[in-house]
């Protein structure tokens, strides 16, 4: 049931002027205007509670939720019924690793997950470990994948449930979910995995891939912000406790009035994801490539973070050698782009995820993500090349350290006097 509005061609979204080419669609992305036209009529003509049975208003509400929740369904190759709305996919996580947690804490108390899971999966785990629940937390090789063989050993007849993400918010890599899901039935154990950066980007099938609860964001995939859902497993039957308690919506598992405008843009923006993701990923693997090899063709001593073969289109993480942190990031401020999750961007830390594929501090601090998406363009790319290759060799030509990498010297067999 693909919505008529997302068979219109894909609008283009003009820049504000003054403002930097955005490179940072992993942070967020913008509403697709088809999203934003389908949603406008429920904001005001048809305003009605979708829990109200009494009337129109609240039948043709209800009517509009549940089309949105069958065309979420139908891009992940889900039952509808299977799909709770929720905030975000922080809730979502919250709600999937929390609920299946609390649920079979008398038969099962062990969680495993990854060390380069996004920080909301990994502080929900470091709380429920206060809790008593023990934790595993697997190391990446050093292309940002898990071992399948280090996660089959972590497996106990005590773990309830293994989250692994599909793909990764900082450096895009593709984990291979299908083998994990695969292990996860054999062992009886649930797997529950966050989507938020592949649903919409990578064909995703939970029958065929084992997949037991899956978080899903809309902003990631050109919907609203504040709505989300969270997949969660008919048959075999996976039970979660409720976090928020009320009138029992979303089959009791999420209890709260749904907005009607934002689960119709959730809907939309799959509807169109699931028509347009093919031609999609083609022209972003174009443009990835574009960029990828105009910076290679001008800058030397640059590096790519994480696999690049199992990895989304619309994701590059790049260190540039010689340069300081800091001063990057100053020097390409007409480009939006990031030096790490926009969650944690505010920190000075180095990247965890970076560190944890075994980067040294400072190429972890001179690291940029760039996120490529639906509104890109070839001449947004061939700015962002000049524009990085120009700031590169203004901060190389004031360092020290870069006339001596040029000399041959082997700066990391220097030992340095302390003062």
């Amino acid at each position: 049931m693909t919505a008529a509005l997302s068979t219109k061609a894909c609008p283009t979204l003009t820049r504000p002027a003054g403002a930097p080419v955005y490179l940072d669609y992993q942070a967020t992305t913008p509403c697709d205007p088809r999203v934003v036209e389908t949603m406008l009529p429920w904001f005001t003509e048809k305003f009605g509670n979708p829990h109200s049975r009494n009337h129109r208003y609240g039948w043709e509400a209800e009517e509009a939720v549940e089309k949105a929740r069958e065309q979420i369904a139908e891009l992940i190759g889900a039952d509808a019924k299977e799909i709770i709305f929720t905030s975000g996919a922080t809730e979502s996580n919250n709600l999937a690793l929390k609920g299946v947690a609390h649920f079979y804490r008398e038969k099962k108390n062990h969680i495993i997950t990854v060390v380069t899971e996004h920080k909301c999966v990994l502080d929900t785990c470091r709380h429920l470990e206060q809790e008593g629940f023990k934790v595993t937390y697997l190391p990446v090789q050093a292309n940002g994948l898990i071992d399948m063989s280090e996660l089959e050993a972590a497996i106990t007849d005590q773990t309830a449930i293994v989250s692994v993400m599909t793909v990764n918010n900082e450096i895009g890599v593709i984990q291979p979910v299908a083998e994990i899901g695969a292990l996860c039935r054999k062992r009886g154990v649930f797997f529950h995995t966050d989507c938020a950066q592949a649903v919409g980007k990578v064909p995703l099938d939970v029958n065929a891939m084992n997949i037991d609860l899956m978080s899903i964001s809309a902003h990631k995939l050109y919907g609203p912000k504040g709505i989300g859902a969270l997949y969660v497993r008919r048959r075999p039957r996976v039970r979660l406790v409720p976090m928020i308690n009320g009138g029992g919506q979303e089959r009791g598992m999420r209890s709260g009035t749904l907005a009607t405008p934002l689960c119709v843009g959730f809907g939309e923006a799959c509807a169109i994801a699931k028509a347009e993701m093919a031609s999609e990923s083609e022209r972003l693997m174009g443009l990835r490539n574009r960029l990828l090899g105009g910076l290679r063709q001008r800058l030397p001593e640059i590096y790519v973070n994480g696999d690049l073969d199992s990895r989304v289109p619309g994701n590059l993480n790049i260190s540039f050698a010689f340069v300081e942190g800091e001063g990057l990031m100053m020097g390409v401020k007409d480009l939006a782009v990031s030096s790490g999750s926009a969650c944690t961007s505010a920190s000075l830390e180095p990247s965890y995820v970076l560190r944890a594929l075994g980067l040294d501090a400072e190429m972890a601090h001179t690291s940029l993500r760039f996120g490529l998406g639906r509104f890109t363009t070839g001449e947004d790319i061939d700015f962002a090349i000049d524009h990085i290759v120009q700031a590169v060799e203004h901060l190389r030509s004031m360092s020290p350290l870069w006339d001596m990498h040029l000399e041959g010297i082997d700066i990391k067999s220097i030992e340095w006097a302390e003062h």
